[in-house]
């Protein structure tokens, strides 16, 4: 089966990207990415390369050499579907907000719309690739609605899990650890499915990094690489707790730990908390899941990596407001960070969302700057919350397009994202423009604490007991 033309239903952070680099590296096949968000298509096929609805470090330069060769962005779904071959869903499956399941399970309708809507279009045999993060046996639902509802022609269901990291997607993309692609391989026409997929990585990927499973190994395997990877964190994080009480430093832990080859040097940053659009959502995923089987120690043994995980930015926060004299009212505090980790404009559960919000409920003035995260997106977290008003939000929060005034006249600086430009400030010019005595909260941990100690400062590093 040789695939010509790939259809993605689905322009956000895995689909735009994973399409670009597949339309880089297989020129000969036509890969066609399309939504129903018009604004989001209009800003993939901007003028400005470096403006892209998704930032990632190298996208804007492949973009810019195969949009309009062999890559287009179009909201045009039914016309997409019906050239494709293939199709990948790459749509968004947010923890449900209502029902059974609510606040654990993954609300599956935008998948369920895209099945049906295949199933409506397609007049000839199509693969089906999900690449969505989903929960096991989600290809059985979708495989029943495409044989129940479509025009009587045959659809294989694939399981193509993303395993990218944000800020290093492109990297990811270009040189995975492993390419994982589940399907039926008991049948003749799902080996040729798996196999058409398996031949589209192999442009790039080297063939013992192709693994291919049962579509439920796939599945699961997507939810348990991020369960322990956030299960790290949190570990770290509660170590981080211990250290600052027994005057012992995180970092310095961590080198120790992470030398010993069983454990490794990875994921063991403290910091004020995990976020992304995967971590909380794939294990919460996972212990709906347990729990829906009856397996209610292992659901409580998962859920307790998201419960550390929110007491260490409730933490972060309560440590700000205990050093300023235990009250924040009317005090300036500047952010510096917004988005969830440095390189990316993605702000899904930072851990600067809940942070600003527990700071604004003691009245505080928060002051924002984020290199990459607009004002608009800001906002919207926040109000996403519902904690109050919109009205309220913009008079105590301010979003500053230059650091040094986000700074200017602050009380405390909390570094929530792990930029790069913060190390480069000019420190001593934002402590004279600070009120006295001017504190620093690290909560990633990136600042050097003698420097700022020379300069006046006092400095708070997560997880440093000095």
């Amino acid at each position: 089966m040789k695939v010509k033309n790939i259809c993605c239903i689905g322009a956000g952070y895995v689909g735009g990207p994973t399409m670009a680099v597949i339309a880089e590296k297989c020129p000969h096949i036509k890969v066609t990415v399309v939504d129903i968000n018009e604004s989001r298509i209009a800003a993939w096929n901007g003028e400005n390369f470096d403006e892209l609805p998704v930032f990632e470090p190298g996208l804007g330069d492949i973009v810019k050499k195969t949009r309009g060769r062999n890559l287009f962005f179009s909201t045009n779904v039914d016309q997409a579907i019906n050239e494709a071959e293939m199709i990948f869903i790459s749509v968004n499956t947010p923890t449900k907000t209502y029902g059974k399941g609510k606040g654990m399970a993954a609300d599956l309708k935008y998948i369920e719309l895209c099945a049906r809507q295949i199933a409506r279009v397609s007049k000839t045999d199509k693969i089906v690739v999900e690449k969505s993060t989903l929960p096991v046996r989600t290809a059985s639902a979708i495989k029943s609605i495409l044989d129940n509802t479509g025009n009587n022609v045959q659809f294989e269901i694939l399981s193509n899990p993303e395993f990218l990291a944000e800020g290093t997607a492109v990297e990811d993309l270009l040189f995975p650890d492993r390419v994982l692609i589940g399907g039926d391989n008991s049948t003749d026409s799902g080996q040729k499915a798996i196999q058409a997929l398996v031949e589209i990585y192999s442009n790039w990927v080297a063939k013992e990094r192709i693994l291919t499973t049962n579509v439920w190994s796939s599945e699961l395997s997507k939810l348990t690489a991020n369960a322990f990877l956030a299960q790290r964190v949190s570990s770290i994080n509660a170590m981080s707790e211990i250290c600052e009480k027994t005057g012992a430093d995180v970092s310095e832990v961590a080198k120790a730990i992470g030398m010993d080859s069983r454990i490794g040097s990875k994921f063991l940053k403290a910091s004020v908390g995990f976020g992304g659009s995967c971590f909380q959502k794939d294990i919460l995923n996972l212990v709906y899941i347990a729990k829906s089987y009856g397996l209610d120690q292992v659901a409580d043994y998962w859920e307790q990596v998201v419960i550390m995980n929110d007491h260490q930015k409730q933490r972060f926060s309560d440590n700000i407001v205990s050093t300023l004299y235990n009250t924040v009212s009317g005090k300036k505090i500047t952010f510096l960070g917004w988005a969830f980790k440095k390189d990316t404009n993605d702000t899904r559960e930072s851990a600067a969302i809940n942070v600003a919000d527990n700071l604004l409920s003691e009245r505080a003035n928060v002051s924002v700057y984020d290199p990459k995260v607009s004002s608009k997106q800001i906002y919207a977290d926040l109000d996403y919350l519902g904690t109050r008003s919109n009205e309220e939000n913009k008079d105590l929060l301010s979003v500053y397009k230059d650091p040094y005034e986000a700074c200017k006249d602050s009380h405390g600086i909390a570094i929530l994202t792990e930029w790069d430009e913060f190390k480069n400030y000019d420190w001593k010019n934002i402590y004279k423009q600070m009120n006295k005595p001017a504190f620093v909260f690290d909560g990633r941990g990136i600042l050097d604490k003698d420097e700022l100690g020379s300069i006046g400062f006092i400095y708070y590093k997560i997880g440093s007991g000095d």
